[in-house]
């Protein structure tokens, strides 16, 4: 939202038309209303200031805001560190592969199987999507496709091979003897300790 109003004043709904015109919610996560709350922490925290607010028509009111000169120095505060500053960014697959080990090998497979041939669909896109738009506008445009693009790809590598160790027996396991090792080692825990 810094970003989009250091552009230049703007009301929310344009913000959201923005991020929709240019792909940022395919990177970023935004529900319906939290661009509302964001608006009142940043202008609260005197990040930003209302311009002004209108009504055209029957349409609601809409309030426009610029950023502030503190604003500005804590956009680039907080873009310097984000950058910097490799995050723990857990995923719904990290999740799930955590609890792999309560599907059968045999399970997982074609579980995995789809998630890399969706995988490759995604990486095919984005090229398709990234070729497109590169003689329109310049690359820095489309850094987060690229780095989007790259990690899939990444992911896409390890999904497959994590296929090709499930199908040659390499990667293994057995559900019931892990259940049956956990209650050995609680029982030998709370065994009383011999004098």
């Amino acid at each position: 939202m810094l970003c989009l109003l250091r552009e230049a004043p703007m009301h929310p709904y344009e913000m959201q038309r923005l991020l929709k015109e240019r792909h940022k919610d395919e990177v970023l996560v935004l529900k319906k209303g939290s661009l509302y709350h964001a608006i009142e922490r940043v202008l609260r925290a005197r990040l930003i200031a209302v311009v002004d607010t209108k009504r055209e028509g029957r349409r609601p009111e809409r309030t426009t805001y610029r950023i502030t000169p503190e604003g500005e120095q804590a956009l680039i505060r907080w873009l310097k560190e984000m950058i910097a500053t490799p995050r723990h960014e857990p995923s719904e697959f990290m999740a799930c592969v955590s609890f792999l080990l309560y599907l059968t090998p045999e399970e997982a497979i074609p579980q995995l199987e789809q998630r890399a041939q969706r995988l490759e669909e995604e990486v095919a896109t984005i090229g398709v999507v990234m070729a497109a738009l590169i003689d329109r506008i310049t690359r820095v445009n489309l850094l987060e496709s690229e780095y989007l693009r790259v990690m899939r790809q990444a992911e896409l590598q390890w999904v497959r091979g994590l296929i090709a160790d499930l199908r040659s027996g390499q990667l293994t396991w057995d559900l019931e003897k892990i259940f049956a090792a956990i209650r050995a080692a609680k029982a030998q825990a709370t065994m009383p300790k011999e004098a």
